[in-house]
């Protein structure tokens, strides 16, 4: 593994966001900027590509397994400078997903074969976790996997698996153990090659009209031994440790601030900027975005000052994906026949209403639903059964 040589938490705040900034401004291809939804690894290719070289696809990746090794305050600065650009979010699960649990919980074989092959881009990966009858409550999967002897015979069904059409592998849950006292102490991790005979995928076309989102069937699948990571039986805590922290960055004010932004221009676009009661909602819906950034800012003090979000990270996931539903919501309203068109139209300034409806409605599911988000501010807060 090769080692970052530059220490970018070495620089101030300043000096790094106008290094991200430069390198944005001078290699994302404009055309790309402020897409709505998840663009093709093949349209991203070239983004990633260029992230590659530089060695900025790994933001959190430590420094001696080729990422950037950097503090959660520069990523977050990173991530804002790319969403102030417009930069369309590549295929990234590999990244955020597959490295840090390899980092964390593989072995040294695993981290050498996967790793650099994430970096550079050959390997795409997607997560199977969620099962027709198991999503927010994941703990219930039936998804199995049974040891034959040389390795794990896998069977079941995975669905909303984001870029399983574009993957080469995919990280997984499985039950392991049929009788364990809790159903979360008889899950397993493990790597599964898409192309292993066994393995179906089928798209799902969504209501924008993409097909990222598949069902991936796995029928008496066999994987060796060496595709389970950790120990047997112990997936669920390694779950549970991934996703740590990440509410802080699906909190973010970006999304909603960019959204903001696009409802003053299709405002002034169809006659509504000026007029008495559109002004009033767009006061009270900046209000409350200026609510929750104070909020956020306050998480990353505290991020800043070495602690960890509590149900607070629950709190601003809520309360940002939520607003951005509500701002876009107002956006389809006021552009009247043309808020219901599929792509964009000029009488809106070339902007895809529509589009951006329906990519908020999903904030509110993906990183855990709004609905479990408020049981857990119910519990760790309110202290309700």
């Amino acid at each position: 593994m090769i080692e970052t040589a530059t220490d970018y938490n070495a620089m101030t705040d300043d000096a790094f966001r106008t290094m991200v900034r430069d390198f944005v401004e001078a290699h994302y291809p404009p055309a790309l900027r402020f897409q709505i939804g998840q663009l093709p690894h093949s349209v991203t290719r070239g983004w990633y590509g260029k992230l590659a070289e530089r060695g900025w696809v790994a933001p959190a990746w430590p420094r001696e397994y080729g990422g950037m090794g950097l503090s959660p305050i520069k990523r977050i600065i990173m991530a804002r400078v790319f969403d102030e650009h417009g930069c369309s979010r590549y295929a990234d699960n590999g990244v955020m997903m597959t490295g840090p649990l390899l980092i964390k919980f593989g072995t040294p074989a695993q981290q050498a074969y996967f790793l650099p092959k994430i970096l550079s881009g050959e390997h795409v990966w997607c997560q199977g976790y969620s099962e027709p009858n198991s999503g927010s409550d994941l703990a219930s999967l039936r998804t199995e996997a049974v040891w034959n002897g040389d390795g794990w015979t896998i069977s079941g069904q995975k669905i909303w698996t984001s870029r399983a059409n574009q993957a080469q592998w995919c990280h997984m849950l499985a039950r392991t153990d049929k009788t364990a006292a809790k159903p979360q102490d008889g899950i397993s991790y493990f790597l599964v090659p898409l192309d292993a005979p066994g393995v179906t995928i089928r798209p799902i076309k969504i209501l924008s009209m993409q097909d990222d989102f598949c069902e991936v069937f796995f029928d008496q699948v066999k994987v060796p031994a060496d595709a389970l990571v950790g120990e047997a039986h112990r997936g669920w805590s390694i779950t549970k440790a991934l996703m740590g922290g990440e509410r802080l960055f699906l909190g973010a004010s970006a999304q909603s601030f960019n959204a903001l932004a696009l409802l003053r221009q299709i405002a002034r676009a169809v006659g509504s900027w000026g007029e008495p009661v559109f002004m009033e909602r767009y006061a009270r819906l900046a209000a409350d975005l200026a609510d929750h950034n104070s909020l956020y800012e306050a998480g990353l003090e505290k991020v800043r000052a070495g602690g960890e979000l509590g149900p607070e990270g629950a709190m601003l996931k809520v309360h940002q994906t939520e607003m951005y539903k509500r701002i876009a919501a107002t956006a389809v309203e006021i552009a009247g026949p043309y808020g219901g068109l599929s792509g964009a139209s000029d009488a809106v300034n070339e902007i895809q209403v529509a589009a951006t409806f329906l990519a908020s409605m999903a904030g509110t599911i993906y990183g855990g639903s709004s609905e479990v988000q408020r049981n857990i501010l119910a519990k760790q807060v309110l202290h309700l059964p």
